[in-house]
């Protein structure tokens, strides 16, 4: 689990996640299985080759954030030199990586091991992004932090803040429209869908949704304002929840209501 606690100033502090795969033994996994992709198929043997040029899990997610993200060489590099900094400086961010990358293999059945969605999948790609910018952003370095947020905003058409609270064995699936705005909190083993919005209210800037541990969030779920969702619940596709969702229920509709909780009210 990756546990963060915010300093009064309302940053966030990280500490390391434990995960039954260790990061060097992942990254030892996916080293074979690029070893055999790039035997196997030349047209994946330069992808391939790029990932065994690199001596760790980190440098490989370095060059990843920087490969999909930059829009120029100049701007890859500069991103791939900043992501290995947060690496160095901050090796959970390398294990919650490794915990993400586990986590979309447990939850999605398309999916038979760890190259695809390290190669492929934006939002994977799209939140180690936001890792770093949220090292950034607790480092007090905002203007870089909200850089990488456009450019992978601009790239992946994902948005994270860098203010935001996140934690691991999180799957951003098919990825695209998802916006998580300013001090959203996310916990760990959450799926979030292609555009989702969670994010403050203007007239409220001060509090942001919370999201629990497993949760759900659907295609087009809505969550907006000072809203709880509860651990393990689940938010249906195009809901818009308007209050908070008890732990263990499920709100669909507009505005979102509960379905199967004992107390039955109006989400």
């Amino acid at each position: 689990m990756l546990t963060y606690s915010r300093n009064l100033d309302g940053k966030a502090s990280i500490m390391a996640p434990t995960e039954s795969q260790s990061t060097h033994d992942l990254w030892q996994s996916i080293r074979r299985e690029a070893e055999v992709a790039a035997a196997g198929d030349p047209i994946l043997g330069q992808s391939s080759a790029a990932i065994l040029d690199h001596p760790d899990l980190g440098g490989a997610l370095a060059g990843l954030i920087g490969q999909r993200i930059g829009r120029s060489e100049a701007e890859r590099a500069r991103f791939t030199r900043v992501a290995n900094e947060a690496f160095r400086a901050e090796p959970a961010l390398v294990d919650a990586a490794a915990c993400d990358l586990q986590a979309i293999v447990r939850r999605d059945p398309a999916i038979a091991g760890f190259l695809p969605p390290l190669l492929n999948f934006k939002g994977f790609a799209a939140l180690e992004a936001w890792r770093v910018s949220n090292w950034l952003w607790r480092e007090e370095r905002a203007d870089l932090a909200l850089m990488m947020q456009s450019a992978a905003s601009d790239q992946l058409q994902i948005s994270i803040h860098p203010s935001a609270a996140i934690g691991t064995s999180v799957f951003l699936d098919h990825g695209t429209g998802i916006i998580i705005g300013a001090l959203v909190a996310i916990g760990d083993e959450a799926t979030v869908l292609q555009n989702v919005t969670v994010a403050r209210r203007q007239e409220d800037p001060r509090h942001a949704p919370k999201i629990g541990r497993g949760v759900l969030l659907s295609a087009g779920a809505m969550i907006i304002g000072d809203i709880s969702i509860g651990d393990f619940a689940k938010v249906g596709a195009g809901a818009v929840v308007t209050s908070d969702v008890p732990s263990g229920c499920t709100a669909v509709g507009v505005p979102a209501r509960l379905t199967n909780c004992a107390d039955a009210a109006t989400a």
